[in-house]
């Protein structure tokens, strides 16, 4: 964890044993996912490891936090807040979110098997292979897997709801709109589609993508794919028309993140930003990369984890720089885990 202000080192959360490859944050409750087969529950403000749930048999692919919420039926679901975990060994995990005031019951020692039981409340079978990625809401979880399925299971019974198949290839990403009362999924068959919550029901079939679709985000009223052909697309979910093709003139489409304004993407070289509403390339954050691998922005900062010679760099872009007359606009400072300037790079 760094300070966002100066890039100095603030902590680091150890303890899995193998690669970090899902994380969720809730306050000060940071809740991450490994190759070493656990889900492992810090406090931010302590960096301790306050649990280790155990259970899946393989990595733990995706995380989500799923919070209390208004059904389309009006009701408050789930009664508490939850984490849902997926593996490479096909299943999904309902647990329970500890709380904050829980006392830790995390022991080097410690199989940690009777903690693990306390906290799970459901497990979810019926996919035969990885599941790529999640999406929840109030009652509702959705998955995408590389069994070429998408699945939609109710959470307080534990069942699938509707097995969605169309897909000729892995899935690879999957997006709700619990407004609407759709989701939606994208695949290696250079496809996206649109399903209906309530029937099950394929609304829209979206071509355009030449690669494997592998990211989505439907906010903002917009729906975003991203793929390996090296282009991000707006959509129309209403009616399945494209309505804007971003091109990054690169490779894969590794990251992306739009709001109502801006989609910002990252490839193999390049971070850019594009106008939401009209496709104008607005200007190439970052370059001369060999790698992107996750970009994240608000108001004020954007934020990407990117290889630059050889070496991985957290880089912090300030929005709000000009507007507050802050000096050294457009020049890249390295820092070390104290954040003191390390010159010459």
């Amino acid at each position: 964890m760094y300070d966002v202000q100066t890039g100095a080192l603030q902590k680091i959360f150890q303890g899995h044993d193998g690669g970090v490859w899902a994380m969720k944050q809730e306050g000060d409750i940071l809740v991450s996912g490994s190759t070493d087969r656990t889900i492992r529950i810090w406090s931010i403000s302590s960096g301790e490891c306050l649990h280790v749930l155990r259970g899946h048999t393989s990595t733990v692919c995706c995380l989500a936090i799923l919070n209390p919420a208004t059904t389309s039926d009006g009701l408050v679901m789930p009664e508490r807040p939850l984490i849902i975990s997926a593996s490479r060994d096909s299943t999904l995990r309902v647990w329970q979110l500890p709380n904050p005031d829980d006392l830790p019951t995390y022991q080097a020692n410690s199989s940690g098997d009777d903690v693990s039981s306390a906290y799970l409340l459901n497990v979810l079978t019926g996919h035969q292979n990885t599941i790529r990625d999640i999406a929840a809401h109030g009652d509702t979880i959705v998955s995408g897997s590389f069994d070429c399925t998408v699945r939609v299971w109710r959470i307080p019974t534990g069942q699938t709801v509707h097995r969605l198949v169309g897909h000729t290839q892995k899935v690879y990403t999957v997006a709700l709109d619990h407004e609407s009362r759709r989701c939606v999924s994208g695949s290696m068959d250079n496809s996206v589609k649109i399903w209906c919550l309530d029937t099950g029901s394929c609304l829209f079939t979206l071509q355009g993508h030449t690669s494997l679709v592998g990211l989505l985000q439907f906010s903002h009223g917009f729906l975003v794919s991203a793929a390996a052909d090296g282009t991000l697309r707006s959509w129309n979910p209403d009616d399945g028309t494209c309505k804007i093709v971003f091109s990054k003139r690169g490779g894969a489409i590794t990251c992306f993140q739009h709001d109502s304004q801006k989609v910002i993407g990252g490839s193999d070289r390049t971070l850019k930003m594009w106008d939401i509403n009209t496709g104008e390339h607005l200007r190439e954050l970052l370059s001369d990369l060999t790698g992107v691998w996750q970009v994240q922005f608000d108001e004020r900062r954007c934020v990407a984890a990117v290889q630059r010679n050889q070496l991985t760099y957290i880089e912090v872009l300030d929005f709000g720089a000009r507007r507050d007359g802050m000096q050294d606009r457009g020049r890249r400072i390295v820092v070390d885990a104290h954040g003191c300037e390390i010159e010459g790079l």
